[in-house]
């Protein structure tokens, strides 16, 4: 059979041909490694996870709405930051080799094309140290789950909650309402107050003269009825507050402390309801708090 294209075409022709499958089949493997890796991110953002008070006190009934919407929110971003990263990866490793393939039929010399490319990869490495550095720290950051969205955390340079994480930089709003943005790269320790549970000190001075097994069954009978309250301990309180003893001694005032394990970032609220309690209980039984 006579061929329709004269015989010096042939060549180009497969050539072409082939050409053209390498970039198909390259866009096409490019689709599926994006589609599984969305699939996967997902699936990973949209799991659900029980109630961090209820883990904590091994009850997994108890609704707490704004707490798992916040730890929601922070496992989403954290599984489609990854995703990103894994989909780039997956494109540049796969358009890469499609495009050293296609050089490669079209008898294109790739060795020095790719020594070309080390050196200036190694030249553009030395001037975004930094960036890369700020990267790095952002995806081990991410790996290890060191902090997320809503988090109350100390970095050094700033304190505050946590409102934007990204491989570059995290983004803080303090408690005087500013914005601080950080470079993740330039973050040396993270000290997280949202992470597992939170604890409530309160210290309640009263007079040295004071009647110490009085007071401390008054204490305890504050942390009880507080105990007893579903407002807080179904919500809020993790373990039974504890009246710890007397905590210090001076010649005007015998400091006793009262300790509380709450949730995550509500410490501050029971601590303030402890001292309005205490100070109610104090009043009631005509016991002077030190001045």
């Amino acid at each position: 059979m006579q061929s329709v294209l004269p015989d010096a075409w042939a060549p180009a022709v497969a050539g072409a041909i082939a050409i053209v499958l390498v970039v198909l089949v390259a866009l096409v493997t490019r689709n599926v490694a994006n589609r599984l890796i969305t699939r996967v991110v997902r699936r990973a953002s949209s799991s659900n996870g029980s109630s961090i008070a209820g883990r904590l006190r091994g009850k997994q009934n108890i609704p707490l709405e704004g707490l798992d919407a916040v730890a929601a929110e922070r496992r989403r971003q954290r599984a489609e930051t990854i995703g990103s990263v894994l989909r780039s990866v997956a494109s540049v490793v796969i358009l890469g080799t499609a495009v050293l393939t296609v050089l490669d039929r079209l008898s294109v010399p790739i060795a020095p094309l790719l020594t070309s490319v080390g050196i200036v990869g190694v030249a553009v490495g030395f001037g975004a140290q930094e960036l890369v550095k700020d990267f790095i720290a952002g995806m081990f950051m991410l790996l290890e789950d060191q902090y997320g969205v809503g988090d109350v955390i100390d970095a050094g340079a700033a304190a505050g909650t946590v409102e934007a994480v990204t491989l570059r930089i995290t983004r803080l709003r303090d408690n005087d309402g500013r914005v601080w943005y950080i470079r993740n790269g330039t973050i040396v320790r993270v000290g997280n107050e949202s992470q597992g549970w939170a604890r409530a000190v309160v210290d309640v001075p009263v007079a040295y003269a004071s009647d110490i097994p009085a007071v401390r069954e008054l204490l305890q009978q504050v942390v009880d009825d507080m105990w007893k309250d579903p407002a807080y301990r179904d919500a809020v309180l993790v373990e039974e507050p504890q009246v710890w003893g007397i905590e210090q001694i001076s010649d005007t005032a015998i400091v006793f402390r009262i300790s509380a394990k709450t949730i995550p970032s509500r410490q501050s609220e029971i601590a303030r309801e402890l001292r309005l309690r205490v100070k109610s209980a104090l009043d009631r039984a005509a016991i002077p708090i030190a001045g």
